[in-house]
């Protein structure tokens, strides 16, 4: 049941809302003044809130502003009998989700209620989902090699300083990235990731830039690219190793003028974007081979970074395995269940080329094969049975 918090300073009035949200099988609280409706609304969680703008001791404006403060996610819909546009303009700036003029017409508040109610259910499942998605790339460790990663995004997430980060593949690049925008001011807005890897030599210039209708033979329509898409916030270019030279000039460029040229197009337009690139490769070696080009290597690393492979990191992959064992037995709708210290030991004994992505491949296997306490049988049979017992 919806709860809704009515204050106003008339009696009528409240008796009236009460009466009618009731009615509507609401849970109804009143409060005769801003002092109490404030106090009301900071003690429990209400879902609406009507709020009276003129009133005796606190007017409801000066309520929605302390409620701003203090519970930034009320959803507040403020009623006035001294209605003008001017008013409701103010209000909507203040933070309330709607005003609404007396006397009342009782269809457009229901209307106004259900639709506030809405806007709620969309602000918590948001806040659930955002909270899921952090928890997927939750960084997982006590090793002091994660335990230094971890203190290095602390110090640079709050720059705008490039960062190049290096580490075989499967070892949570990503996961440093999208931790670093995350603690940054540039984190409400888009986090971009481009698998460099994944994308075709003659198509990574219109990945990056876009491209203009027409420009080539199956440019069908306008397309924006990933720089003008990550705008104001990061570019994660993973596996920039692969990237093609040509693609890798205009890149220098790019970050040497903050403005982009999408292919086919004349038009320079400026872009504000923190750059975050990685490989698995040796980026020096690439440089000598002519591979990847100097200059850019140096804009890219201002800061370096270096993610441990899980094999220098042993002593994290029971919490590593524990974790992941968690997730998948929610994720799958299974039981819990839950590794045996051998089990642990036995993993620890496993060479993984795979690094973190391979972990998770074989903690999601062992959940689906194994009983409720996977042991180290389990681990040996189907892990890894070619590697099992190697150090």
């Amino acid at each position: 049941m919806a709860k809704i918090l009515v204050i106003d300073d008339e009696t009528s009035i409240r008796r009236t809302l009460k009466e009618i949200l009731e009615y509507e099988k609401f849970d109804v609280e009143l409060a005769e003044d801003g002092f109490e409706g404030l106090e009301r609304a900071v003690e429990s969680d209400f879902d609406v809130i009507l709020c009276d703008i003129k009133m005796p001791k606190m007017d409801g404006i000066e309520v929605l502003e302390k409620l701003q403060e203090k519970t930034p996610d009320s959803t507040v819909v403020m009623i006035s009998g001294h209605g003008t546009i001017d008013a409701a303009v103010d209000c909507i700036k203040k933070g309330a989700f709607d005003f609404i003029s007396k006397p009342l017409d009782l269809n457009r508040l229901m209307i106004t209620i259900r639709n506030a109610l809405d806007k709620k259910q969309l602000v918590t499942e948001a806040k659930v989902l955002k909270k899921k998605v952090s928890k997927k790339y939750e960084m997982i460790g006590e090793s002091a090699g994660i335990q230094d990663i971890c203190k290095m995004i602390e110090r640079v997430a709050p720059t705008d300083a490039r960062i190049f980060i290096t580490g075989e593949s499967g070892t949570g690049k990503e996961l440093v990235a999208r931790h670093i925008h995350e603690l940054s001011k540039r984190a409400k807005n888009p986090f971009i990731e481009v698998n460099c890897a994944a994308i075709p030599s003659e198509l990574i210039e219109s990945e990056l830039f876009g491209h203009e209708k027409g420009s080539f033979t199956s440019a069908i329509k306008q397309k924006i690219g990933n720089f003008e898409l990550a705008n104001g916030g990061t570019l994660f270019l993973d596996e920039i190793g692969d990237m093609s030279l040509a693609a890798q000039a205009k890149v220098l460029r790019t970050l040497q003028e903050n403005k982009i040229t999408r292919v086919g197009g004349e038009k320079e337009i400026e872009v504000d974007v923190r750059v975050i690139a990685a490989t698995n490769k040796d980026i020096k070696k690439e440089i000598e081979n002519n591979n990847f080009r100097d200059d850019l290597y140096h804009r890219l690393s201002v800061i370096l970074m270096h993610v441990p492979s899980l094999n220098e990191r042993e002593d994290d992959i029971p919490l590593l395995a524990n974790h992941f064992l968690e997730g998948i037995c929610r994720e799958q709708g299974m039981p819990a269940k839950e590794f045996s210290d051998d089990a642990h030991a036995e993993m620890k004994k496993i060479t993984w080329t795979g690094n973190i992505r391979e972990l998770r491949n074989v903690v999601e296997r062992l959940a689906i094969l194994c009983d409720k306490t996977i042991t180290a049988e389990d681990v040996i049979n189907f892990a890894k049975p070619l590697q099992a017992g190697k150090k």
